[in-house]
């Protein structure tokens, strides 16, 4: 039986999980220092809960957390991997740090994959989203597609499949990010009905597309600041577009703080986003 590790028990981990334990494959993941609320996702998602070292057993590593912890979990990770192990770093990161992390883990003999995640995570709808694979040992990742995953192979080397990521983020969480910049500066001003009037009449899709995107995003706003910065790096500092996405960083940080405190701005953007009946 195929046995993938999978480091962390957020959303998508443990909706990945849930899928491969569906298809019979066995999940181990390590719970040393996680909160309640991830220990048990695990066990509804079917992973086994086994000392960090036992992660050895492993034929597949997935690292899925948020982007700040790449790096340092790989490092953790690196003295139990050996020649045959296949370590796929899944997170939203940027093509320079994917290609770091594969430098890193080079000494190992594992064969190191390049991933990025498009969509939410599996569903019992199956509903799936895709896991881009890159670099000369994607194929190894494919085998995932026997068990219920959609992972695409791009012909490209280590940082392709991140770079997709980065681009495909940009455009969807940037446009979120605008979206709710420009909501709540119209509320602020006192222009939030007539804007979500002229939205309604010249920009329905749009209106509708953010009905969707922003209320989405208050409980995952403050995953997204790292991806912001990554997206922020590949861009990077010689482009002075970077500077959305560094905008976009602090915004998310500050919604994040405020869907955990007060709750005004998000208040606030849900009512830009409310139709609001003229007397």
């Amino acid at each position: 039986m195929l046995t993938v590790a999978i480091m962390a028990q957020g959303a998508m981990g443990a909706g990945v999980a849930r899928r491969l334990t569906g298809h019979s494959v066995a999940v181990v993941t390590c719970l040393d220092g996680r909160s309640p609320a991830s220990a048990a996702r695990a066990t509804a998602a079917g992973m086994q809960a086994v000392a960090f070292d036992a992660l050895a057993s492993a034929d597949l590593f997935l690292s899925v957390l948020p982007p700040s912890e790449a790096l340092s979990i790989a490092e953790r990770v690196a003295p139990l991997l050996r020649p045959g192990m296949v370590y796929a770093d899944c997170n939203a990161i940027s093509p320079a740090l994917a290609e770091r992390i594969g430098t890193m883990l080079a000494p190992s003999g594992c064969a190191y994959v390049d991933a990025g995640i498009i969509g939410g995570p599996p569903r019992e709808d199956s509903y799936t989203p895709r896991i881009y694979a890159s670099g000369p040992h994607a194929g190894r990742l494919a085998v995932l597609e026997a068990h219920g995953l959609q992972v695409p192979v791009l012909d490209g080397p280590i940082g392709a499949a991140s770079a997709l990521k980065m681009c495909y983020a940009g455009i969807t969480k940037g446009l979120t990010a605008i979206g709710s910049a420009m909501l709540l500066a119209a509320e602020r001003s006192g222009a939030g009905e007539a804007l979500h009037a002229e939205l309604a009449d010249s920009q329905p899709a749009l209106l509708a597309w953010l009905g969707r995107s922003v209320p989405g995003m208050f409980d995952k706003a403050y995953r997204w600041v790292g991806e912001m910065d990554e997206i922020a790096a590949f861009v990077g500092p010689e482009h002075g577009e970077g500077d959305i996405y560094r905008g976009a960083a602090q915004l998310y940080a500050r919604l994040a703080a405020d869907h955990a405190g007060a709750g005004a701005e998000i208040g606030a953007l849900r009512a830009a986003l409310t139709p609001r009946r003229r007397d």
